[in-house]
């Protein structure tokens, strides 16, 4: 294990940023017809926001816990509610949302 010194932590610790965290949560509305057609724009528009760097980590979930997602937004709480809230699947129903206030280090990435 690496060894962190006190200044190194500073030194990150000054570093970190704001990000909001979005947890993604599946409703019955999921297994109505026609809802596959809403969550496919709902992916793409994942891809959308992703490309424009609105959007830097989409973690799909899936599991049985009814936690269909995580994302990280690199964007304040009150964007990320404006966009969810234009989500075709949310307005519809298929997902809900909540979000929270997080913390972390620019350039941090999922590893290759």
């Amino acid at each position: 294990m690496a060894i962190i010194t006190d200044d190194y932590m500073h030194q990150m610790l000054d570093n970190a940023r704001e990000y909001c965290v979005c947890i993604i949560r599946m409703t019955a509305k999921r297994k109505e017809p026609g809802a596959n057609k809403l969550v496919w724009e709902h992916a793409r528009r994942n891809f959308s926001l992703r490309a424009d760097g609105v959007l830097a980590i989409v973690c799909p979930i899936a599991d049985e816990s009814g936690v269909s997602g995580v994302y990280i937004f690199n964007t304040d709480m009150q964007k990320v509610t404006e966009i969810m809230d234009a989500d075709p699947a949310i307005k519809a129903g298929i997902f809900t949302y909540e979000l929270h206030p997080s913390r972390s280090f620019p350039g941090d990435e999922l590893p290759r």
